[in-house]
């Protein structure tokens, strides 16, 4: 049930504002309006393995298990992670999108659901000693919701995936029922670059998505944004 409703679309985080690139590439002219659901799913599923997979999935994996011993729970380690995150997203917009998200979901999680580790990291956050990116915070929270893991990665790439093909479609680059045909078909990927993240480290935290992000940089000096990356 914690899986379900912190990936759910409808958590106030303010991802629904994030297009992950897909608003400069569609600009560009790089994807074709509709565009093919095979280049949708390839354009995904680099996305989870070289992107969100290997960094924000890492860093959350890194931040639950930083939680995860309760009393004993290792917040510093969860701030390596942090920062190393903050580190390996190259774009300002990725960066800045990446801690507002995660603070506002740090609002959310210290008024409904009172665990001692949120507060806590809440406070690095608020003083400086930590950024808050979302894929940390969300670890810290997992963990403290006693969601394993490996499920807590996954849920976190099935709602970057979710958003991702939610944003194509308010973009009129697919529509809903192809959007959700990417989605399955990108399914096994999901899986193992969740698999994948899980069990790595700190030093692990790596991107390597550059043509997403120089849209990432192009976003942010065009005129006329329908979405906040």
């Amino acid at each position: 049930m914690s899986v379900l409703q912190l990936s759910d679309s409808a958590f106030p985080s303010g991802r629904y504002t994030l297009s992950y690139g897909l608003e400069t590439l569609a600009q560009t002219g790089r994807l074709a309006t509709p565009s093919d659901p095979v280049v949708l799913s390839a354009l995904l599923s680099d996305h989870l393995r070289f992107g969100v997979g290997p960094s924000d999935g890492v860093a959350l994996a890194c931040a639950h298990r930083a939680t995860a011993a309760g009393d004993q729970a290792d917040l510093e380690s969860a701030v390596r992670a942090d920062e190393r995150l903050t580190a390996v997203k190259v774009s300002r917009e990725s960066r800045e999108t990446s801690t507002r998200t995660g603070r506002a979901l740090l609002r959310v999680a210290t008024s409904t659901f009172d665990d001692c580790a949120v507060r806590d990291y809440a406070r690095k956050v608020t003083e400086g000693r930590a950024p808050g990116n979302h894929a940390v915070v969300l670890g810290i929270l997992s963990a403290c919701r006693a969601v394993p893991r490996r499920e807590a990665v996954a849920g976190e790439l099935f709602a970057f995936s979710a958003s991702w093909v939610a944003s194509a479609v308010r973009l009129a680059v697919t529509d809903h029922s192809t959007a959700q045909a990417v989605l399955h078909h990108v399914r096994p990927v999901m899986s193992e670059a969740a698999l994948s993240a899980a069990d790595k480290d700190v030093p692990d935290i790596v991107s390597c998505t550059p043509l997403l992000d120089v849209m990432a940089m192009r976003h942010e000096e065009t005129e006329l944004r329908l979405f906040a990356s």
